[in-house]
């Protein structure tokens, strides 16, 4: 019997149709009913929900379950959800859909059906409260604010059947589906996991936390998200090349996993941690490494927010546990790396470089120093910044 956490809400739910001759019938026969189409979030999160990274969930939310996450993070069956998936249209596309029509949900990129909904719910929404209530802003210059503002009025809600996982498994020879990890993690003979998330290249202090999970785990799981991100992060195949040279040079192979998954970013901050435990949780992972500013922007959340949001859940409402890990660096006293709670010398002796500096040395062609990155992973990172120069 295996030891690996089962997924969240007890069963593993994948919607994509596995048998390939019958995915095909049912993508032609989709060709006959009304198209959605979709934003690139909501071609991701049916890219999630066909692999059942986002189980226990069967589709889109409709408005009892979409108006619980906002207020109790929790479905109306009680289990923990903390934001909201959802399909949003214009007004005059809901006035030509039926409650119990099937529609077909079109990828704008490729053109091609994704996937197909059973309407079982049509409703409208406020855009500030849910704005509040999953973010905690309703400031526009938030990234995930601003695409609730800008999408359609009206929310879909239904059972999704889908049909591909659109370009991934042939762009990202690295993608997996929870299915798959966790058969990885079976023939490794893992029990406990740590999945560490991330949108950026790894530096010493990414590095460092990874490798003091791996000292209480069996493995570490690193899952970059390789949806869409925000204009100026680093775009995945370069950052692919970062995680692919550390993990060659710097990581024992024999207790490391890199994958990565296509899910769009939020910037959600504390929720998103939430949201990102219950993915890795569906991927096998026991623990998740929750750092400083986990998945925030900005100054929108307070750096530990995202650790304190578990304390607030029972036993039993996540299988995964967060390895809260304190804010690390480089220190030039201690000799290698620390964190603040290690340490006990003062920022003048410590290398501290923040996402946005990085960027502007790297865009002014400054090479950061070797205690803040491996020189491999700094290579690739100057060679980008040059090219968009040039």
């Amino acid at each position: 019997m295996s030891s690996i956490v089962p997924a969240h809400g007890g069963l593993l739910k994948p919607l994509l149709v596995a048998d390939k001759e019958k995915n095909t019938k049912l993508q032609q026969d989709a060709e006959n009913l009304t198209k959605i189409i979709l934003t690139s979030k909501e071609v991701s999160d049916v890219i999630m929900l066909a692999a059942g990274s986002f189980s226990p969930l069967e589709g889109f939310m409709c408005k009892d379950d979409y108006e619980s996450v906002i207020k109790n993070m929790r479905l109306t069956s009680g289990i923990l959800w903390p934001i909201p998936i959802t399909l949003a249209i214009s007004k005059e596309t809901a006035d030509r859909i039926d409650q119990g029509q099937r529609v077909a949900l079109v990828d704008p990129e490729s053109d091609e059906i994704i996937a197909s909904m059973i309407v079982e719910g049509k409703f409208s929404y406020d855009k500030k409260t849910e704005a509040a209530g999953v973010f905690g802003t309703d400031d526009r210059a938030h990234p995930g604010v601003k695409k609730i503002y800008d999408q359609g009025e009206v929310y879909l809600g239904g059972s999704v059947e889908a049909y591909s996982e659109g370009q991934y498994p042939e762009k990202y020879p690295e993608y997996a589906t929870p299915a798959q990890t966790r058969a990885i993690f079976e023939e490794k003979g893992w029990n406990t996991i740590a999945a560490f998330q991330t949108r950026n290249p790894l530096h010493r202090s990414h590095e460092y936390l990874t490798k003091v999970a791996l000292e209480v785990c069996d493995g570490v799981f690193i899952h970059p998200i390789v949806g869409k991100l925000k204009d100026d992060d680093i775009p995945a195949d370069i950052r692919m090349k970062c995680y692919k040279v550390l993990l060659e040079n710097y990581y024992p192979q024999n207790h490391t996993v890199l994958k990565v998954y296509p899910m769009e970013m939020r910037y959600g901050g504390p929720k998103e941690a939430v949201l990102h435990a219950i993915i890795r949780q569906n991927f096998g992972c026991s623990h998740i490494i929750i750092g400083r500013d986990h998945a925030g922007v900005g100054n929108y959340y307070g750096a530990f927010e995202a650790q304190d949001i578990f304390d607030r859940f029972t036993d039993g409402e996540l299988a995964i546990k967060p390895l809260k890990l304190d804010w690390t660096f480089w220190c030039y006293k201690c000799g290698g790396m620390a964190s603040m709670k290690t340490c006990p010398h003062s920022k003048e002796d410590r290398c501290l470089i923040s996402g946005t500096k990085l960027r502007d040395m790297l865009s002014q062609g400054i090479l950061p120093p070797a205690e803040f990155s491996r020189p491999e992973v700094l290579k690739i990172l100057m060679d980008y910044y040059r090219s968009l120069d040039s």
